[in-house]
């Protein structure tokens, strides 16, 4: 974080330029952005000071965390304006030059805990379509806790996502819907039975996009820790099914830890 230019970091801070690398995104101050950003949103001064304030306190906390307290501070501001104020303060949020505003207005869906399931995942769609991989990761990970509670509905709500033109929203089912992942919790029903995830996962196999096979290929190493014969037969049957270089390189990297054991 040292070796980022000061006017780098003071850009970063004040929304006028978007992060490049985890380092920027690791290293931007939150309160002073949440300062500068709220206002181009419509906020008044006092509203402004104490949504940064409150974000200040957040400051030990990780990342992650401190992302999703920020969306929480701006779910509360958003919450508290008129329908058409909320419309106009969301769309200038949405279309902030900060990828990390934008995650902001990402995480203030997870702080609504009023949102059905459906209504969450369509909140949560133009964020994985976003421009930016950061906003993208904030996507799936908004709904993952309701998906958690709702996992069969939402697996078939994701099936209309793998059928979409855009890459992005088809990377954003399968890796949401990714039994264990990276930093969220497991789904454990996925652990036990990897099969209901697989009409996410057929569409894609051969998919032309490598941000989305690398999405399918994970999805089937995550499985493979807990069901390593359901894995098998999978692949068993794509390379029946699909003799193409997508699906090779999907089961290639899909069964690393298969050829581990």
């Amino acid at each position: 974080m040292a070796e980022i230019p000061p006017a780098v970091r003071r850009a970063l801070d004040e929304g006028r330029d978007e992060t490049r690398t985890l380092v920027e995104w690791l290293a931007i101050d939150q309160a002073k952005l949440l300062a500068s950003a709220l206002p181009t949103a419509g906020f008044a001064a006092a509203e402004v000071k104490a949504a940064a304030s409150a974000q200040r306190a957040n400051a030990a906390n990780g990342i992650t965390v401190r992302v999703k307290q920020a969306g929480a501070i701006v779910h509360g501001l958003l919450a508290g304006l008129p329908a058409a104020r909320r419309r106009k303060a969301c769309a200038a949020l949405a279309g902030h030059r900060s990828d990390m505003v934008r995650a902001f207005l990402c995480y203030s869906h997870l702080a609504d805990h009023g949102l059905a399931l459906a209504e969450r995942l369509a909140a949560a769609r133009r964020f994985a379509a976003d421009a930016a991989m950061s906003v993208r990761e904030c996507a799936w990970d908004s709904f993952r806790p309701a998906l958690r509670r709702e996992l069969q509905r939402g697996l078939v709500l994701l099936r209309a996502w793998v059928a979409d033109a855009d890459p992005n929203i088809r990377r954003c089912a399968v890796e949401g819907s990714r039994p264990r992942g990276v930093w969220t919790h497991h789904l454990e029903p996925l652990k036990a039975d990897p099969s209901p995830g697989l009409p996410l996962l057929e569409p894609c196999r051969a998919d032309p996009s490598d941000y989305v096979r690398k999405a399918v290929a994970n999805w089937l190493n995550d499985a493979s820790k807990s069901d390593p014969r359901w894995v098998r037969q999978l692949a068993a049957r794509w390379r029946r099914e699909s003799r193409c270089a997508e699906t090779a390189w999907i089961l290639r990297r899909g069964l690393r830890t298969l050829r581990r054991v």
